[in-house]
Parts: C-alpha cells; sequence; structure tokens
C-alpha cells in the first residue's frame, strides 16, 4: 500500500445507499447503488474531477465489491459504464455478477 492509499477509507453508507472514498478524511468520490430484491446495481461513480487520474475510482470500486463479496450474497449489477468496465478488467471479480443466480 503506497502513502497515497494510506490516506484513503472506503465507507458503506447503506441509508445514502452509497460507497464513500474519502481522502485525508474527505469525502473526493462516491459510489451510488441501488438494492433491488437480490441484486445489488451499482449506477453511478463520481471522483473529484481535481482528484481524477489518481486511480482512486479504482481504488473505491475494488474495496466496494470486497465489501459486498465479503458481507453479502448478492448478485453485482453493473448498470454505471465505468463499474462495468473495471469488472470487465478484472477477472477475479466477475463471479459477482452471476452468483446468487
Amino acid at each position: 500500500m503506497t502513502s497515497h492509499e494510506a490516506t484513503i477509507q472506503v465507507e458503506h453508507e447503506p441509508d445514502l445507499s452509497r460507497y464513500t472514498l474519502r481522502q485525508d478524511g474527505e469525502p473526493v468520490g462516491l459510489a451510488d447503488y441501488r438494492l433491488i430484491g437480490q441484486e445489488l446495481r451499482f449506477t453511478h461513480t463520481e471522483i473529484d474531477p481535481a482528484r481524477r487520474d489518481l486511480g482512486l475510482a479504482g481504488i473505491l470500486i475494488e474495496r466496494a465489491l470486497d465489501d459486498v463479496r465479503i458481507r453479502t450474497d448478492l448478485t453485482v449489477v453493473a448498470d454505471c459504464p465505468y463499474v462495468a468496465e473495471w469488472i470487465d478488467q478484472h477477472a477475479e471479480y466477475q463471479d459477482l455478477l452471476s452468483r446468487g443466480r
């Protein structure tokens, strides 16, 4: 883990249907989702424009998917184009798209 990553926290905020990425305690990114039956549908990913190109969106999605894998048996649906592309590039997460079916 780099010192850059050490300052990053990803928090699940179920009341907001969101994962929030914080850097040095400040919210700088989010991944919104909708829970529909046994599906957790990621609908939107956003990173503060001033902090793009630092790999933060990938860190956010990886940690969010890790949380979904550990805490639930829900099927992930990647409605968000960024999440869909990220999962396509990370074969070790593709099982989340079909579990529970």
